[in-house]
């Protein structure tokens, strides 16, 4: 028999269930993230897009949702594929955003495309 549809797993370092997922990101001159655009899970559902500062994701991963970086999935609603995992890390007694396996001293989100 066979399969019509085949599955994609996601990699297992990849959280099944999330609070936020960063969408796309805007740094300031120093390097450090400004803006984030960002959908946050309300429930069963999604947010529309919000834009959110540093000091506001900084305080979600403090409380301890789980932030990754992913795109909604065109005509799914509320499915997104994601591409990271977003880290709050101490680098030299600066709280530094990383994902991914970087361990740069300044915030690092490769996988977020720049709006």
């Amino acid at each position: 028999m066979m399969k019509l549809l085949k599955r994609e797993k996601t990699p297992s370092s990849l959280p099944s269930r999330f609070d936020v997922v960063i969408e796309a990101v805007r740094y300031n001159e120093d390097g450090s993230l400004k803006t984030a655009r960002i959908y946050e899970r309300r429930g069963p559902t999604w947010s529309d897009r919000l834009l959110i500062s540093r000091q506001e994701l900084l305080e979600r991963l403090k409380k301890g949702q789980k932030v990754v970086i992913g795109a909604r999935k065109p005509y799914l609603a509320s499915t997104f594929e994601v591409f990271g995992n977003v880290r709050l890390v101490n680098h030299n007694g600066r709280e530094v955003l990383i994902s991914g396996d970087s361990e740069a001293p300044q915030d690092s989100l490769p996988q977020a495309p720049l709006f």
